[in-house]
């Protein structure tokens, strides 16, 4: 084999890392998408930039961004990583595994479409739970991803329109704002404050007209630490509507909320070098969920 120098000390972990942070710009997002602390994350990623002899990243306390290799190498290294694990997946593996990626909860009829596919298909279906806009699908985590919400531009992914679900308002239960109401409309909610979460929410004071918007009461960074500031009487928080069915809590409330503009969740997967069953799974999906 050649020598490649300096080189020869780059391992997978780096390039994972790499890519991680080029996708989320931030290596507090993609430390976490990794599941590994901040600090290591940025020995790897400086271990790196010393192997190939450039910066890859210029980053400042307050952003991080790709320098011009920085890009180069992102695009030259995602598909490359993709193809490798479709290789080493591949030759006598037995079943062929796809990953499903979702952030808090799938929606309901995933389960069913999930088993239709995987008897017409053969394959088994993995689930991967990440808190990342797009559910682990830039990193390299899963093959097709449920995403709530409009798909990012410039993300280099492509999907389809799998439902779209109704919105609730979520309050605390000792809220004094809301005490004894079932239902509230859309526009009540600009003259409170919002809790936001911002890496994998799917309602932003942005959605309100310019001139009335909620104030930012706060923002979280994943689901759960959300539902705990809602809880915390912090502001009040709007959640797609199976979140009401699915995580009773005994600090809050959920409110029917009228005039709301729905959630559209989308089934998603790499613009380039997808999965060989990633198209099939979100074509016979997205077709069987429009067909109920």
């Amino acid at each position: 084999m050649d020598d490649l120098g300096p080189l020869d000390t780059v391992e997978l972990r780096h390039l994972r890392g790499f890519l991680a942070v080029a996708d989320e710009l931030s290596f507090t997002h993609a430390a976490a998408a990794l599941g590994i602390g901040q600090p290591a994350l940025t020995r790897t990623v400086r271990a790196l930039e010393e192997a190939v002899g450039t910066r890859l990243l210029d980053r400042t306390t307050r952003h991080v961004e790709l320098t011009d290799a920085g890009r180069r190498l992102r695009d030259e290294l995602a598909p490359l990583l993709t193809r490798l694990g479709a290789a080493l997946r591949a030759p006598g593996a037995g079943r062929p595994v796809l990953r499903l990626g979702f952030t808090s909860m799938l929606p309901e009829v995933c389960g069913p479409l999930t088993t239709a596919f995987k008897a017409s298909s053969g394959a088994l279906v993995r689930l991967v739970r990440r808190d990342e806009p797009l559910a682990g699908l830039t990193s390299g985590a899963c093959d097709v991803a449920v995403v709530r919400g409009d798909l990012p531009p410039g993300a280099e992914v492509r999907g389809r329109v799998l439902l779209r679900e109704p919105r609730v308002a979520v309050v605390a239960r000792g809220s004094g704002a809301f005490a004894g109401r079932r239902v509230v409309d859309w526009a009540e909610l600009a003259a409170h404050p919002l809790v936001v979460n911002t890496v994998t929410g799917t309602t932003r004071p942005d959605l309100w007209p310019a001139d009335r918007r909620p104030r930012l009461a706060c923002t979280a960074d994943n689901f759960d630490e959300w539902l705990e500031a809602v809880a915390a009487d912090h502001g009040v928080g709007v959640a797609p509507e199976p979140v009401a069915r699915r995580y009773a809590h005994p600090g809050l409330r959920y409110l029917r909320l009228k005039n709301a503009p729905p959630v559209t969740v989308h089934l998603a997967v790499p613009a380039r070098d997808p999965h060989p069953l990633a198209e099939r799974y979100l074509r016979e999906c997205a077709g069987r969920a429009a067909a109920v």
